[in-house]
């Protein structure tokens, strides 16, 4: 076994797998045979430019061998690269407004070097089809039709006399691109590993560090039939698919599309949520329609059914003779080796599960009961009751939940067991199942009898005071349709709002689904992570009962919240949920078919849209190829993040890793006072000046200067510089970040924010050796400065601190709450100080402590700061608030 020490845990990665390192310097990669015919899916029939002819194969090119001579072939030069991918993948530009511009180009080249050079392009042909002719990352679009049969009588319905055209591309092409992308190189695992941490514990956070991939490798080898050394040396490749279906328009007719995508285990999550090329769509499947009177057709459903499988299976053939003899491909680093391939996981919300395990709707695709955990279904097992109840398809449906008219396309793969392969759905069973359409509808129902409560709530939520990266809610949570987007954003400040209108119990299931819910959201996961998610499940289900007793439920047999207790087992077997989530789907529709559709016209778009995405992802393919020769900037775009949130205040950034670091922004405010004393009239903060001195004493000497008179403390004679914001930077790989898990916020601190002051609140590091929020305090901003003493330059912050109220947290929210502090009674004078930003950790997001009191309907979100005199310290904000506001 290999150890490789983990960049940022100081742990050990233990790797234990099918491969050694090869490397071909003069093997290219092998394309795979031709697709061949599948009931009822007949080979290619269509004439479409976009499919091949049935004895074309894939052409590879190794990226190291490629004529030196132009590296922007097919392009002129850079100039021509540069504008073809802003042109058509950057701003999407009309076909008509790039004729323009290139019209445009050449006249000015004209008139002012009388010139007939022109632009880089003739017109949108001559761009179009030089992005045609790229050769990396090329995987054309092929066509499969169904067979109508010859004889059916003219009474027969429409559906059985359509015939339907499912589209694709070879997976097994699509997967050498993935692994011949250079942009990999830092998000990817050659083999299966064991994470362990420096206290000796298991760690698990990306795919191959799960139990399914170490399982799967082994059992590989082991295998007496086609293991052994027929596969000694191979790199185990786990294929990821996801397929979803998604709405492009309402208001033309409904039109939607059911793409299926493709990744690989071997990337890692932050990769796959990036959407890097890390994310492909393979097919289009067929979504065949009929008349009303067809919908509970039960030779219909069938069809349907059975169509969906036999397009999966028809689409993923290719790949099958590589899952038993390995194949040759060239990885991300540049290694070449032999390569085997594994389904491994199926992403999917609960309605595909459904249709994809062949199960009865309302029952759990993973086990076989929703009353209890109960043995977990397997292939076998199905397969042992079909031979048992064959033809009883009553006795399977209603006892077992087994829909017998479907045969998954697994069945058609060697070691692919579908209920295995389901993940956990953050987005669908989670964030808009159980919390959005159970508890917080539970909620509303448990309250039905007061609208003036329910008004109250959502005034509440509206008066939350700003936070970077927190979705405002102006009209509190009326929405008319709710997003994914919509419920994570209620979730970070929803029980805060409810917690004095409900019973103590309800708040405290709340509060520990919510828990629960930011642990799974994780990308990094311990031994003793995995405790605490299974203690806050059993806390959950104790508190839970209080919707019985309060007559809002009857039974909690519901199949997504019964999927909470599958949690700590799927992370077990697929690493960090987020890293297989629907999430990563749902967002891939934007740029694989909404986007696409939008820029077609409408006529024929699909086939418009196959072009788009085949035209995209030759550009990002030839652009790695340029970064990896040092031609262009290294394609280190962060991951992108669902929440249209404000993006000059919070987001990832690609920096180097550390834990934390505060820098005070870039530009000084220009209208104000340059020295201590008339800056500190012009701001109202009489104690400027005092407590600056008595700052600059303790930086000099290293000890409090409580006890020490003012008259000993050094004077600020320098300029100073005031400013309007600093930007906090640290390590959360949970959250939206870059590539090395670095995320920014902006905390400001101005008299003006879109026309209203704005004074953020922040973490100050108090006591390093205690741990979570008992060694920090809250605190208010007032003001950012720095002055110079000595030839040392010091970045301040004038804060007002918060005391923590009570010994513990809240029992109600499970959240701190602390009151700002005052030097007297009366609370006349607030106790400020002025403190060096390294003693800033980050933001804090402090929501108001209500009360039973109704408040006024003219308080204002940027009042509520200043007026109420409790608040609790929200550790729903972000998931890194979440794990160090302990």
């Amino acid at each position: 076994m290999a150890q490789h020490p983990c960049p940022y845990h100081g742990c050990i990665r233990r790797f234990d797998c099918l491969g050694y390192l090869t490397r071909h310097l003069n093997s290219g990669i092998h394309a795979k045979g031709k697709l061949r015919e599948t009931n009822p899916i007949s080979a290619p029939q269509s004439n479409d430019p976009l499919s091949p002819s049935p004895s074309s194969t894939p052409d590879f090119e190794d990226p190291l061998l490629r004529d030196v001579q132009n590296p922007w072939e097919p392009f002129a030069d850079e100039v021509a690269f540069r504008v073809g991918n802003l042109l058509f993948k950057k701003t999407e530009m009309s076909q008509g407004d790039i004729d323009e511009l290139m019209d445009l180009w050449s006249l000015d080249i004209k008139q002012r070097f009388d010139s007939d050079s022109g632009g880089p392009f003739r017109n949108h042909e001559d761009l179009l089809s030089t992005i045609d002719s790229i050769r990396s990352g090329s995987a054309p679009w092929q066509c499969l039709q169904t067979v109508v049969q010859d004889d059916l009588p003219e009474s027969a319905p429409e559906w059985q006399k359509t015939s339907y055209q499912v589209w694709y591309r070879d997976p097994d092409t699509v997967i050498a691109n993935i692994l011949a992308n250079p942009d990999f190189a830092d998000n990817f695992d050659s083999a299966p590993y064991v994470h362990l941490g420096k206290d000796g514990k298991r760690r698990w956070s990306d795919f191959m560090s799960g139990n399914f991939s170490f399982r799967h490798a082994s059992s590989i080898y082991e295998d007496p039939e086609t293991g052994g050394d027929r596969v000694a040396g191979a790199m185990y490749c786990p294929i990821i698919l996801g397929a979803d279906k998604t709405t492009v328009s309402v208001a033309t007719g409904h039109v939607e599309y059911h793409p299926l995508y493709l990744s690989i285990g071997n990337l890692h999550g932050c990769a796959r949520r990036g959407h890097r090329n890390g994310v492909i769509p393979i097919g289009f499947l067929a979504i065949p329609k009929s008349d009303r009177r067809y919908d509970n057709d039960p030779n219909f459903r069938t069809f349907k059914k059975q169509l969906y499988h036999n397009s999966i299976a028809a689409i993923l053939r290719p790949l099958k003779p590589a899952m038993t003899t390995p194949v040759v491909r060239r990885c991300p680093d540049g290694h070449f080796r032999q390569v085997i391939y594994d389904l491994a996981a199926f992403i999917a919300d609960y309605p595909e599960q459904v249709l994809l395990a062949g199960v009865v709707q309302g029952w759990c695709s993973h086990h076989r009961n929703l009353d209890g955990s109960g043995e977990p279904r397997t292939r076998k097992w199905d397969e042992a009751l079909c031979e048992e109840y064959g033809g009883d398809s009553d006795v399977l449906w209603d006892n077992y939940g087994v829909d017998d008219d479907i045969v998954p396309f697994t069945h058609q793969f060697p070691r692919a067991d579908i209920h295995e392969m389901l993940t956990p759905d953050l987005l669908h069973q989670i964030v808009k199942g159980c919390f959005k359409d159970m508890l917080v509808d539970w909620i509303g129902e448990y309250l039905h009898w007061a609208k003036e409560i329910m008004d109250e709530i959502d005034h509440r939520i509206s008066v939350i005071p700003p936070f970077p990266g927190l979705r405002r809610f102006p009209q509190g949570r009326r929405f008319k349709q709710w997003t994914g987007n919509d419920s994570k954003a209620l979730m970070k400040v929803y029980l805060p709002a409810v917690a004095e209108h409900i019973p103590e119990e309800m708040s405290q299931c709340l509060a520990s689904f919510l828990h629960f819910c930011y642990l799974v959201r994780r990308t990094d996961f311990t031994e003793d992570t995995i405790t605490e998610i299974q203690s806050e499940i059993h806390q959950f289900n104790h508190f839970r009962q209080i919707f019985i007793s309060s007559g809002v439920r009857e039974h909690f047999s519901i199949p997504r919240m019964h999927s909470m207790p599958h949690y700590p087992y799927l992370i077990l077997e697929f690493g960090a949920p987020n890293g297989v989530c629907s999430s990563i789907t749902e967002s891939r529709h934007i740029t694989a078919v909404k986007k696409p559709w939008r820029r077609s016209n409408r006529y024929n778009a699909l086939s418009q849209m196959l072009l788009t995405n085949q035209r995209n992802d030759k550009l990002a393919a030839l652009r790695s190829e340029l970064a990896e020769h040092g031609l262009m900037p290294p394609l280190q775009a962060p991951p992108s993040d669902l929440f249209d949130t404000e993006k000059e205040d919070e987001g990832a950034m690609d920096g180097d890793h550390l834990l934390a670091k505060v820098e005070l922004a870039k530009t000084r405010v220009r209208n104000h006072p340059r020295y201590m004393d008339p800056l500190a009239e012009f701001l109202g903060e009489p104690d400027l000046s005092k407590l600056t001195r008595r700052f600059l004493y303790e930086q000099l000497h290293g000890c409090s200067s409580d006890t020490v008179d003012l008259d000993s403390c050094p004077e600020i004679t320098s300029k100073v510089d005031v400013f309007h914001s600093a930007v906090a930077m640290f390590y959360a790989p949970s959250d939206n970040s870059g590539i090395r898990g670095m995320h920014r916020e902006r905390i400001r601190c101005t008299p003006s924010w879109y026309g209203n002051p704005r004074y953020d609140t922040v973490l100050v590091i108090t006591d390093e050796d205690k741990p979570g929020f008992k060694g920090m305090s809250a605190a208010r901003v007032r003001l950012f400065f720095s002055f110079q003493h000595q030839g040392e330059i010091y970045p301040c912050a004038l804060v007002h601190w918060y005391n923590v109220y009570g010994r513990s947290r809240d029992i109600k929210t499970g959240m701190w709450v602390v009151r700002p502090s005052y030097l007297n009674t009366h609370q006349h004078h607030p106790h400020l100080a002025v403190i060096h930003v390294d003693a800033l950790l980050r933001g804090a997001h402090l929501i108001p402590v209500y009360g039973l009191s109704p408040i006024p309907r003219s308080l204002k979100f940027y009042d509520s700061l200043d007026l109420f005199k409790a608040f609790y310290v929200n550790h729903y904000a972000d998931y890194h608030a979440n794990e160090i506001l302990v």
